[in-house]
């Protein structure tokens, strides 16, 4: 196992010197500690200042979560975006899959956090997989009603997998650590990643590659930032996130990814600077749930940092996409003739969620070897 591979899977709380010099076999016996684990756990309820970015060693091995992109390695990943691709170019061809992968299986989705894309995505794509998905809302109450961890044992007695999209990441990783089955991560205030490998996807089919591409995000270092860090680590990109002073991403996550020996991510606060040369140019909304009310404050500070096609062209290449994870409000982070432009590709990205996830799907049920395509 190399460094690279290594570094997003110790505890964060370990320097990174100390990594180098700790065995596997060390960091295997630490691992097995069950009271390392309980003491971690408690950190993260703390909501102590650490990273909490791939401790899905508090989950078991055997399973293969989806908590964080950097969860997969740079060749799973690579496999992946590909057999994304195949899935996808089969289906609108044929209208369905040639097998049903999934046939029997049932996808249980945990909703603290209500949307569309994730609901839609993940329901079309069990039934396309041969599968079954089960809106759980609300009124499930993770971590209020009911603890998480009976929550997940009940939960994944009944069903194939768990999709959970959460307020809290300690919560996913509590779900993650008592679940019997597969969970998957359909956002925390942490992270995303299933937006970020649609986003990844959406790249490649534009693009043709990942190497090379220089990102810019503007706007707040949220959980888009994170996952597109954890992606930065797995892909030779290059990553800059603008924002106004006192909104930057994890700074420990950014020093962890430029150590990674692959791609590169800085933090920029002046948005024409960033966006020289810039292969993409990434937005978010100011205020994401649970920070509304915050929000007229955020606007004032925001405004600087809205995406017009003024600063679309001020990237000096006629070829730069302009990409959007939506929900979008038009008129404050991005002009409405930026998502309505021809570089605009917020739709497609909106789609391949579906295509990304049926995949991560697979990948969850150690499937990606499972020939879908002819």
């Amino acid at each position: 196992m190399s460094n690279a591979t290594l570094l997003f899977s110790v505890h964060p709380l370990l320097s990174y010197e100390s990594f180098q010099t700790k065995k596997d076999d060390r960091l295997r016996r630490y691992w097995s500690s069950i009271e390392q684990r309980r003491g971690l756990l408690k950190a993260v309820r703390r909501k102590d200042t650490v990273p909490l970015h791939n401790l899905s060693s508090l989950a078991d091995p055997s399973k293969h979560h989806f908590l964080h992109v950097n969860d997969l390695t740079s060749s799973q990943l690579s496999k992946l975006l590909q057999i994304a691709l195949e899935m996808k170019q089969e289906l609108k061809q044929m209208g369905r899959y040639r097998t049903k992968p999934l046939d029997g299986k049932t996808l249980a989705m945990i909703f603290a956090k209500p949307s569309a894309r994730t609901r839609i995505s993940f329901e079309t794509g069990m039934y396309l997989l041969g599968g079954h998905a089960l809106y759980l809302g609300e009124e499930v109450g993770i971590g209020k009603r009911e603890a998480v961890k009976d929550v997940a044992r009940v939960v994944s007695s009944m069903n194939d997998t768990i999709m959970a999209r959460l307020y809290a990441h300690s919560d996913l990783l509590e779900l993650a650590r008592f679940s019997k089955v597969p969970v998957i991560n359909g956002l925390t205030d942490y992270n995303h990643p299933c937006q970020i490998i649609a986003d990844a996807l959406t790249i490649l089919e534009e693009k043709k590659k990942l190497q090379g591409v220089k990102v810019v995000y503007i706007g707040d270092g949220n959980n888009i930032v994170h996952s597109w860090l954890e992606l930065t680590s797995l892909v030779e990109l290059e990553l800059i996130c603008c924002c106004p002073e006192g909104f930057e991403p994890n700074q420990t996550l950014l020093d962890l990814v430029n150590r990674s020996g692959r791609g590169k991510a800085s933090v920029e606060y002046d948005p024409w600077k960033a966006v020289v040369g810039a292969d993409v140019i990434y937005t978010d909304v100011w205020a994401s749930m649970g920070q509304k009310s915050s929000l007229q404050q955020r606007m004032q500070i925001f405004s600087p940092y809205q995406v017009t096609m003024d600063l679309m062209k001020a990237s000096q290449n006629k070829d730069t996409l302009f990409m959007h994870c939506l929900p979008a409000e038009r008129g404050r982070e991005c002009d409405d003739k930026v998502i309505e432009s021809p570089n605009s590709k917020v739709f497609q990205q909106a789609e391949n969620r579906m295509h990304a996830q049926n995949t991560i799907l697979l990948y969850c049920h150690g499937m990606l070897n499972h020939q879908l395509v002819g």
